[in-house]
């Protein structure tokens, strides 16, 4: 492991570059298919298009379709067939254009690449990178909207990412390239032109390890992929009223980094546990659960859990935009757990 796949926060490399997230992803796709010949890349509009979201622009025309692979509009079909390639050695990275159409690649990732290595007796291996999308406020209707990054993250045999900043976009998803296990990648896509500083040089990240976002003593937020960004947001305006809040990232749902967690908290007393998915069963829930048991005697107060709306995400900007936490949010439950008024 390098120096750069400990720490986020480290100091500025001479040769950083400022890129956005979806030029990080392009970029780190583009080194590993350099890197490896045996990783393709299959989805639907990712050759000619680029996908809906122009990430993958020119990744086509240096690697051929050959290896960049436009797909028919069949995500159960495409997904199966890079299960298949993937047990028989090669790397593909499977685009799926929403993340709201993983329901109709549950059976081929849940009961399929989940399992194989385990019902194979570890002769079989699933080297697979599934990518696809979560976030509201897009305007794009309850069917284009969704964060569902929990179902996946309750299946054994499956690890989930969910980067927050361009930094760990790149370094997550090399990582997760190179693992010998099915990897579900969800990138939020309100975040694709977020801008942040990328080294020049070779790095990965491990999965697994949480990143401390912002050092605070007074009360943890937890929080994942966007909510990060809403989580920082929140912890600026609380150290105008004198509470310094900890952010931490867990970067992956799973595997999660469960000390980290538990040692920021057992330092605030508090914990706040923020997440775009649904509140009612999700990875919120998870979290807060893992806090509890490891960190019981030392809390002041019970884990706070902010999440979206249960209702479908509306098409209406006033109405969506109410569904999901923001900083105001996640700014008020926070002053109350601190006792301020």
């Amino acid at each position: 492991m390098s120096t750069l796949d400990v720490k986020t926060a480290m100091a500025p490399s001479a040769t950083e570059r400022e890129l956005t997230l979806g030029e990080a992803i392009r970029e780190a796709l583009a080194e590993e298919m350099r890197r490896d010949p045996r990783v393709v890349l299959m989805g639907e509009d990712v050759a000619e298009a680029g996908t809906v979201f122009k990430v993958l622009t020119g990744l086509s025309a240096e690697f051929g379709t050959d290896r960049v692979i436009d797909t028919p509009i069949s995500e159960a079909g495409f997904t199966g067939l890079a299960i298949g390639a993937a047990m028989t050695g090669l790397r593909p990275v499977v685009d799926i254009m929403f993340g709201d159409f993983i329901a109709l690649v549950m059976d081929q990732m849940a009961n399929q690449a989940a399992k194989v290595h385990y019902m194979s007796g570890g002769k079989w291996k699933v080297p697979l990178v599934m990518r696809t999308t979560l976030g509201a406020t897009r305007r794009s209707a309850a069917q284009h909207s969704q964060s569902l990054h929990a179902w996946f993250s309750h299946v054994p045999g499956l690890k989930v990412v969910l980067p927050s900043t361009p930094y760990d976009a790149k370094g997550l998803l090399k990582s997760a390239i190179r693992d010998e296990n099915p990897v579900v990648f969800f990138e939020d896509k309100m975040m694709y032109k977020l801008k942040g500083a990328i080294p020049a040089e070779e790095y990965t990240i491990p999965l697994g390890v949480a990143d401390i976002k912002r050092s605070g003593d007074d009360i943890t937020l937890v929080a994942t992929s966007s909510m990060v960004q809403v989580a920082l947001g929140a912890a600026k305006m609380l150290q105008e009223i004198g509470v310094g809040a900890e952010v931490i990232d867990p970067r992956t749902t799973w595997p999660l980094d469960e000390e980290r967690l538990i040692e920021s908290v057992k330092k605030t007393s508090r914990a706040i546990v923020i997440d775009e998915g649904y509140a009612r069963y999700g990875a919120t829930a998870e979290i807060a659960s893992v806090i509890a048991e490891g960190a019981f005697h030392y809390l002041d107060q019970p884990v706070k859990r902010i999440g979206a709306m249960h209702v479908p995400i509306p098409f209406s900007p006033p109405l969506e935009d109410v569904t999901v936490p923001t900083e105001q949010m996640v700014f008020e439950a926070a002053r109350k757990m601190c006792g301020k008024s």
